[in-house]
């Protein structure tokens, strides 16, 4: 068995877990978000389904992560314990900014219920965490490209 395949594995699934976490705590956020805002007789902000979805895109990033050991092993042959490494550590902080991503859209639902103010803050500190998952992606791709 070629190791690089627990890599690619790891890849995608810790992605996932990342996101399932962090999708769950932003819509839990949001789903009490609009509970708050129907109990007080206020709008409830659709917009908080975006920031329940925003770490979902982080399953993406890991199957383009897993995508790219396999196709890279199969050009190149390079190290297999590299593509597991590679496959482990870049999907698990891609999976990392999910969950931290989650947490933080769960604290602007939050916020955005009990104001009704600062969308547009609120997604830019969604999206700066957002970037951690797209950097470890492509440093990751790059470490493979060498």
């Amino acid at each position: 068995m070629n190791i690089v395949y627990i890599g690619m594995a790891c890849a995608l699934c810790i992605s996932a877990l990342g996101s399932g976490l962090g999708a769950g705590v932003a819509g839990r956020a949001a789903i009490g978000g609009w509970k708050k805002c129907y109990a007080n007789g206020k709008p409830a902000p659709f917009i908080m389904i975006a920031f329940g979805g925003a770490p979902l895109t982080q399953t993406i990033y890991g199957f383009l992560l897993m995508n790219f050991i396999g196709n890279h092993l199969r050009e190149t042959g390079f190290d297999p314990l590299l593509g597991m490494f590679t496959g482990v550590f870049g999907g698990f902080a891609i999976g990392l900014s999910a969950w931290m991503q989650g947490k933080a859209a769960a604290c602007a639902c939050d916020a955005l219920a009990d104001t009704g103010k600062g969308t547009a803050n609120y997604f830019i500190i969604v999206g700066v965490i957002e970037t951690v998952a797209l950097f470890s992606l492509v440093f990751s791709m790059l470490l493979l490209s060498k």
